[in-house]
C-alpha cells in the first residue's frame, strides 16, 4: 500500500537517466526515489499526484520533483496515448561538490526549492524542445544539454511549489507508510462517501488520533484533501464531457449541488460553468 520505491538505472553506464515514456495510458503508480525528476508531458492529459497535491496536467506541462517526494501521473480514462520526456538524476551525479561551486548557485537554489516540487507555468518553446531532444543525445552532449535546461528553468519566475508548506517528504518510514496507504485508498474511493472512522481504521488509528496525525503530516484536514480530489475529478468531467453540472457534482462525490459549487469556487476561483467555458475541450 505504500508508494513503490524505485531505483532508476541506466543502460549505458552514465550517471543519470533520460528517456521517453510512452504508453496507452499512465496508470496510478504511487512511488518515490532518491533522484530528482524533471518531467515534460508531451502527449495526453490526466491528474498529477505529488505529495498532498492533486492537479490536472496537459501537454507542455513541466515539473521538477525533489528526492523521495511521492508522486504519480494518471491519465484520464479513454484519453488515448500518453507520452512524457523524463530525466532523473541524483544530486551528486556530477560529483559530490559540483552544485556547491559558486557558478552553479542558481542551480543549487532550484534543486533546493524542488523538495516541495516545482511546476513551471510558462516554459518557453525552446526549453521544451531542448528537453525533448535530450534522449537522442549521448555522452557529454546529453550532460551539457541537461545543465543548459536546468540553467534556463532556474530563472523561470513562474515556477511555483506544488505541495503546500505543511508537507515535506516523509520524515520517517512509519509516517510515510500511513500517509501513502491513505492517499492510495482515497485516489480510488473519493467519489464515494468518505468516513473518517473507516479511513482511520486502514492505518489502525482512532478517529481522533488520525485527525491530528493527518493534519500534521499533510498540512490539511482529511476533508480538505478529499475536496481537492473531488474538485479535480469534476474539472476533468467539465472539460471533457457535456454532462450537466448536477451530474458532474454527483460523479465527483457531491450529493449537494450548493456544497459542490461552494467547494469548487473555493479551490478554483470560478464557478463550474465558468470553468467549463474556459476549459472546454482542453482535457
Amino acid at each position: 500500500m505504500k508508494p513503490r520505491y524505485e531505483a532508476p538505472g541506466t543502460s549505458d553506464g552514465t550517471t543519470f537517466a533520460c528517456f521517453i515514456r510512452r504508453d496507452d495510458a499512465f496508470g496510478f503508480s504511487w512511488h518515490h526515489h532518491q533522484e530528482y525528476e524533471l518531467t515534460l508531458i508531451t502527449q495526453g492529459s490526466g491528474t498529477r499526484y505529488v505529495g498532498t497535491t492533486v492537479e490536472r496536467y496537459h501537454p507542455g506541462d513541466l515539473v521538477l520533483l525533489g528526492p523521495d517526494l511521492p508522486h504519480t501521473f494518471a491519465s484520464e480514462p479513454h484519453e488515448g496515448p500518453a507520452g512524457a520526456v523524463v530525466t532523473q538524476f541524483r544530486h551528486d551525479f556530477l560529483g559530490p561538490e559540483f552544485f556547491a561551486l559558486p557558478q552553479f548557485r542558481s542551480l543549487q537554489s532550484l534543486l533546493t526549492r524542488s523538495t516541495r516540487g516545482l511546476r513551471f507555468g510558462s516554459t518557453p518553446t525552446e526549453v521544451r524542445a531542448a528537453l525533448a531532444r535530450l534522449p537522442q543525445l549521448d555522452g557529454a552532449a546529453r550532460t551539457v544539454g541537461l545543465l543548459d535546461v536546468l540553467h534556463r528553468v532556474s530563472g523561470d519566475t513562474t515556477a511555483a511549489p506544488i505541495t503546500g508548506p505543511g508537507y515535506t517528504a516523509a520524515p520517517n518510514g512509519a509516517v510515510r507508510e500511513r500517509v501513502d496507504t491513505v492517499c492510495r485508498h482515497l485516489q480510488q474511493a473519493h467519489t464515494a462517501p468518505v468516513h473518517q472512522e473507516e479511513v482511520a481504521a486502514l492505518v489502525h488509528m482512532s478517529p481522533t488520533s488520525f485527525s491530528r496525525f493527518f493534519r500534521q503530516a499533510m498540512g490539511r484536514t482529511l476533508t480538505d484533501y478529499v475536496n481537492q480530489l473531488r474538485v479535480e475529478t469534476a474539472c476533468a468531467l467539465l472539460a471533457d464531457t457535456s454532462l450537466p453540472v448536477t451530474e458532474v457534482a454527483a460523479r465527483s462525490g457531491y450529493q449537494n449541488l450548493s456544497n459542490f459549487n461552494r467547494r469548487f469556487r473555493e479551490l478554483k476561483g470560478l464557478r463550474p460553468t465558468e470553468y467549463r467555458a474556459a476549459h472546454w475541450g482542453t482535457g
